[in-house]
């Protein structure tokens, strides 16, 4: 039989002590329903605004990678501070990494089938990053794949491939904007 297992969670705790206290009483909770804790991936993280970073203590606000985003600090539109959310930086480079080998494995299929898969990669990889703070990732990521898709195209033959001539590719094939799809309130 297999062990149950619990999806990931994060507890945020006002002080260092009550942290502390919960993350010793915490395996012993889950113990009476027959969980446990993973012990690589249980931690405390100092993760305070930073206004209030006693900087000569050597502190900072911290970070977190959680589900694929690093949650940070930031200041909000209003000048209150909230936990912004953007890509994580090893989940953009594997997506992008991916999204180069297709190209480049897909290069000599027809430019109408190249783009209908693009199109759908994309609006996948929108569907799952595109959340409110995450816009410039989202652009940055259509960005590098307009590029690996140019230089593709490029290689089909000695003749290169121009970017006026890629740029009248984009027109007649567009590829979708950026755009967030989960919306909350900072």
């Amino acid at each position: 039989m297999r062990s149950p297992r619990a999806t990931r969670s994060v507890v945020l705790l006002s002080s260092r002590r009550d942290a502390e206290r919960f993350l010793a009483v915490l395996p012993r909770r889950l113990g009476k329903f027959g969980l446990t804790l993973h012990p690589d991936k249980t931690r405390l993280v100092p993760f305070r605004r930073p206004d209030r970073v006693d900087r000569n203590d050597g502190g900072n606000p911290g970070t977190f990678n959680l589900l694929g985003f690093t949650h940070y600090w930031s200041l909000s539109r209003q000048g209150k501070w909230v936990v912004k959310r953007k890509t994580a930086k090893d989940r953009f480079s594997r997506a992008l990494h991916r999204f180069r080998e297709w190209c480049r494995w897909h290069r000599h299929d027809p430019v109408e089938t190249q783009h209908r898969t693009i199109v759908k990669k994309l609006k996948g990889h929108y569907a799952y990053y595109g959340i409110t703070s995450n816009a410039s990732a989202l652009e940055r990521f259509l960005y590098e794949a307009t590029r690996a898709w140019h230089k593709a195209l490029a290689r089909r033959s000695q003749r290169g491939l121009s970017w006026e001539r890629m740029v009248r590719l984009l027109r007649r094939f567009p590829l979708p904007a950026p755009r967030v799809v989960h919306s909350y309130v900072t």
